[in-house]
C-alpha cells in the first residue's frame, strides 16, 4: 500500500493541507513547531535508564531549539513497548506539529521507526543522534584533515561502532566522497563477504566500505590510517594502536561520558584530537546542527531530510571557521556563534527550494540519496 509520501511534489504539502493551511498559518504558529520525541531507551552516556531520565534530555534539547533558532519544540516522552507502538503514537500526534525529532532512541529500532515515519508522515523527520552526529563529525574531519594536508576524499578513515552515530556517520563519509573508510565492531571489521551473517544495519554497511578488504579487528584496522572515529567506549584506543596509524594522525575519540582513550595520552602522537566533552578542545558537538537544519527545513516548507542538505549543512559549518582561524585545537565554531544557526539553516533552505524546482510538480519527494544540490564550501585549507 503506498505511503502518504507517494505523489507529493519535493518540498510540498499534501492537497487537503495546502489548502487548510492559509486559513491555518492565520490563528496559528504552524511552520515553527517540532516535536522532540523519545523512547528513553539509550538516554546518551547512560542508555536504557527510563523516561525520567529522558525528559532531561528533550527538555534540554527544547531550550535550545528556543534559544538558538527561535523553534517551539516540545519535549515528548512515550512509554512505549516497542516500533510499532512508537510510531503510531508519532503518527497521531504528528498533525499538531511541523517536524519530528527523534532523540535518545536505542539501535536498531531507531532505524525502523525512523525509516516507518519518513514514509508515513508529510513533515521532516530527523533523529539527531544519528544525523546530527553526522553532519558535526563530517564537518569537524574536514577540517581536522587540512590541519595535517589531507582530504577526507583521499584520507584512510576508521569508524569504530557501527550504532545510530557510527551508521549514519559513515554513510555521510562515503556521500560526502570518503572512498576509504573500515568500520570495526565488536566482532571485527565489517567485510562484505560476511554480510549473509550480520544484523540488516552492519549488512548495509559493509556491502560498501573496506574496499581493501581489510580482515582482522582494530590492529589492523588502524595501521597506516589517516583518522579514526570512534563512537565506541572508554579504553578501545591505546596509544599503541594510535602509534601504528599514519604520518599526523587524528583522532576523534567520541564515547560518552568517557572517550575512548583521554587527549592527554595521546597528545605527543595525534596531530588533532577531538571528543564529546566540554573540558576538552574540539568538543564534537550535535548542537552546531539540529537548530540550524530544523530552521531551515521549516522555513523551506520541506518535507523530508535528503542526503543533499545533510552534506551542505556540513560544508558551510566547516566553511565557517577560516583559513587563519584554523588550528589543532579549532575545528569548528562554538555552539553559541551567531553565524552558525543562519548559516546552517540557509544551505538546508537552498537545498530544498533546488529541490523543489527540480521536481516534477506530479513526482515523489526527494531520495535519501539525493545529489549534492549545492556547490560545497571548500573553506579553510583548500
Amino acid at each position: 500500500m503506498p505511503g502518504r509520501r507517494e505523489g507529493l511534489a519535493a518540498g510540498g504539502r499534501p492537497p487537503e493541507r495546502e489548502r487548510a493551511a492559509p486559513a491555518a498559518d492565520e490563528v496559528t504558529r504552524r511552520r515553527n513547531r517540532v516535536a522532540v520525541v523519545t523512547d528513553g531507551t539509550a538516554v546518551p552516556g547512560r542508555g536504557a535508564v527510563g523516561l525520567a531520565a529522558a525528559l532531561r534530555v528533550v527538555d534540554g534539547k527544547a531550550v535550545l531549539f528556543a534559544q538558538l533558532a527561535a523553534i517551539e519544540a516540545v519535549p515528548i516522552c512515550l512509554a512505549s513497548t516497542g516500533p510499532d507502538e512508537f510510531v503510531a503514537a508519532v503518527r497521531a500526534l504528528a498533525p499538531s506539529f511541523d517536524a519530528i525529532d527523534l532523540e535518545a532512541i536505542a539501535a536498531p529500532a531507531c532505524f525502523e521507526v525512523e525509516r516507518r515515519l519518513q514514509e508515513a508522515l508529510d513533515i521532516p523527520v530527523f533523529h539527531d543522534d544519528q544525523h546530527g552526529t553526522a553532519i558535526v563529525v563530517l564537518a569537524a574531519l574536514r577540517n581536522a584533515l587540512r590541519v595535517v594536508g589531507k582530504r577526507v576524499e583521499s584520507a584512510r578513515l576508521v569508524v569504530i561502532g557501527a550504532g545510530p552515530a557510527g551508521a549514519a556517520t559513515v554513510r555521510l563519509l562515503v556521500a560526502g566522497g570518503a572512498t576509504d573508510v573500515v568500520v570495526v565492531v565488536r566482532g571485527g571489521v565489517l567485510h562484505r563477504d560476511d554480510v549473509p551473517r550480520l544484523p540488516p544495519h552492519e549488512a548495509c554497511l559493509a556491502g560498501w566500505t573496506n574496499l581493501r578488504r581489510v580482515r582482522g579487528g582494530l590492529v589492523e584496522a588502524l595501521a597506516g590510517a589517516d583518522a579514526v572515529v570512534g563512537f565506541s567506549r572508554a579504553g578501545v584506543l591505546t596509544r599503541e594502536l594510535v602509534a601504528s596509524m599514519g604520518e599526523a594522525p587524528v583522532v576523534f575519540a567520541l564515547a560518552a561520558p568517557q572517550p575512548e582513550i583521554r587527549p592527554q595520552l595521546v597528545s605527543d602522537i595525534a596531530t588533532v584530537v577531538a571528543t564529546c566533552r566540554a573540558d576538552h578542545p574540539n568538543q564534537i558537538d550535535n548542537a552546531l546542527v539540529f537548530p540550524g537544519v530544523f530552521r531551515g527545513a521549516l522555513d523551506a516548507e520541506a518535507t523530508w531530510f535528503t542526503t543533499s542538505m545533510k552534506l551542505a549543512a556540513a560544508d558551510v559549518l566547516a566553511g565557517l571557521i577560516s583559513r587563519e582561524e584554523l588550528s589543532a585545537t579549532r575545528l569548528l565554531p562554538g555552539v553559541r556563534d551567531n553565524r552558525v544557526v543562519p548559516t546552517v539553516a540557509g544551505a538546508v533552505a537552498a537545498v530544498a527550494a533546488e529541490l523543489r524546482r527540480s521536481s516534477p510538480p506530479a513526482g515523489g519527494v526527494p531520495r535519501q540519496d539525493a545529489a549534492r544540490s549545492v556547490s560545497p564550501q571548500e573553506g579553510v585549507g583548500s
